[in-house]
C-alpha cells in the first residue's frame, strides 16, 4: 500500500469545501490572561462559559504519550459513533458508494449506512467467527469505499486472526476501519502499533469500556495525517465539550487505576465463564477478548425472559447471524455476577 492515495476515495464536494473556522481556531491561546470578546460568549465566569478547545489538544497530547501516536494523527468525537459517521460522510457518496461489514457485528455500521444512504454489503463471518478474506477481497469493487472490522468483535467477543486482518488491509483498495472498542481486554496487540505501515488504515477506540466513561461519550480515531486532515474539515467545531475533556484527562492520567480495573474485569470474566459452563442449559461459552461473554443456551428467548422476571437484564442476540439461541452477558462486579449465577442455578433446578 506504499503508493496508496486517499484522493480518489474522498468525495469531490469534501475536497472542494473549506472547513468552518471557529473563534478558538483563529486564536488558539485561550488560556492567556487576555480579554476575550471574539466568540459571543457570556462574560460571567462560571467555569464553563467559554467554548472548549475545538481540537482537544491537551487530551490528544496525553493520548499521544500513552499510545505513541502523534496528535495530528488523531480525531476525537462525541463517542465512536460520531467518528464512524464522519468517516462515512468523507468517503461515501450517497446512493452511489458501498461499505462492507461482517455480521454478526456492531449494529451501528448498518444504521450509519442507512443514515448516509450508502449500500451495506454483508459478508458473514465464518463458523469460527473469523473473516472470509477471499470472499471479501473478491467482492470489492470501485464502489466499496470502507471495510469495517470489529476486533474484538461485538457480539462474538473474539479477536480476528492478525494474519487475516493484514491480508485485508493490504488487499482492500479502500479504507479499512478496525473498531477496537474492546482492545484493552484483549491479549492481542492493538493495530495502532502498525498504523504508520498502512496509509489506508483507520483504528477507532473509546473511553466507554475499559476506562468506565460511557457517560462522557468520547471516541478516538487514529489514522494518517492526510485522513485526519480531511475528517477535520467536516468535524463540528466544538464536538467534544469541556466536561468531557476534563473527565478524559483525569482518567487518562491514572493509568494504574485503568490497569487494575482491566485486570479485575478479565479475572472476573474467566471466573464467570467457568461458572456458566456448569449450568446445564448453557450449551457453550465462547472464548472472549472483551468485557462480555457470548453464551449459547437451550432457548434464548425463554432464558432471557426468565432473567428479566428475576430482575437481571442481559442481551438476547439470537436473531443475529450465527448467534441462534445466544445471550450476551456483560461482566459485572462480583456481586452482580454472583447474583446471576445464583439465579441461573435456581432456573436450572426449576428447568
Amino acid at each position: 500500500m506504499t503508493d496508496f492515495s486517499i484522493n480518489y476515495l474522498v468525495r469531490e464536494n469534501i475536497k472542494k469545501m473549506m472547513p468552518y473556522s471557529s473563534a478558538r481556531d483563529e486564536f488558539k491561546e485561550a488560556s492567556l490572561d487576555m480579554i476575550f470578546i471574539d466568540a459571543n460568549e457570556n462574560p460571567f465566569d462560571n467555569g464553563l462559559n467559554r467554548y472548549p478547545d475545538p481540537q482537544q489538544n491537551k487530551v490528544k497530547q496525553t493520548l499521544s504519550e500513552i499510545k505513541g501516536v502523534k496528535p495530528d494523527q488523531m480525531l476525537l468525537g462525541n463517542g465512536s459513533d460520531e467518528v464512524l459517521d464522519l468517516i462515512f460522510r468523507v468517503f461515501c457518496e450517497p446512493k452511489k458508494d458501498a461499505v462492507i461489514a461482517l455480521p454478526p457485528t456492531y449494529g451501528m455500521y448498518k444504521v450509519l449506512a442507512s443514515t448516509n444512504d450508502v449500500e451495506l454489503i454483508n459478508i458473514p463471518l465464518q463458523e469460527d467467527f473469523q473473516p472470509n478474506v477471499e470472499e471479501i477481497l473478491e467482492y470489492q469493487n470501485k464502489k466499496t469505499k470502507l471495510l469495517f472490522l470489529c476486533s474484538p468483535n461485538n457480539p462474538t467477543a473474539n479477536s480476528f486472526n492478525s494474519k487475516k486482518v493484514e491480508q485485508l488491509i493490504k488487499g482492500f483498495e479502500g479504507i479499512v476501519v478496525i473498531d477496537e472498542a474492546y482492545i484493552d481486554f484483549s491479549k492481542e496487540e492493538s493495530w495502532l502499533s502498525r498504523l504508520n505501515e498502512f496509509p489506508n488504515l483507520i483504528v477507532t477506540q473509546t473511553l466507554s469500556k475499559a476506562y468506565g466513561l460511557a457517560g462522557i461519550r468520547l471516541g478516538i480515531c487514529y489514522a494518517s495525517q492526510e485522513i485526519i486532515a480531511v475528517l477535520n474539515k467536516i468535524k463540528p467545531p466544538y464536538n467534544v465539550n469541556q466536561l468531557t475533556q476534563e473527565a478524559a484527562l483525569k482518567a487518562l492520567k491514572d493509568q494504574e487505576r485503568l490497569k487494575k480495573e482491566v485486570m479485575t474485569i478479565i479475572g472476573d470474566r474467566e471466573q464467570l465463564a467457568s461458572e456458566l459452563r456448569d449450568i446445564s442449559f448453557v450449551e457453550k461459552v465462547y472464548p472472549s477478548d472483551a468485557n462480555f461473554l457470548l453464551i449459547k443456551v437451550d432457548d434464548a428467548d425463554k432464558r432471557y425472559q426468565q432473567l428479566i422476571e428475576e430482575g437481571i437484564v442481559v442481551r438476547n442476540r439470537s436473531k443475529q447471524f450465527l448467534c441462534e439461541n445466544c445471550l450476551r452477558i456483560t461482566v459485572g462486579d462480583y456481586l452482580e455476577s454472583e447474583e446471576l449465577i445464583l439465579t441461573l442455578l435456581k432456573l436450572q433446578s426449576n428447568r
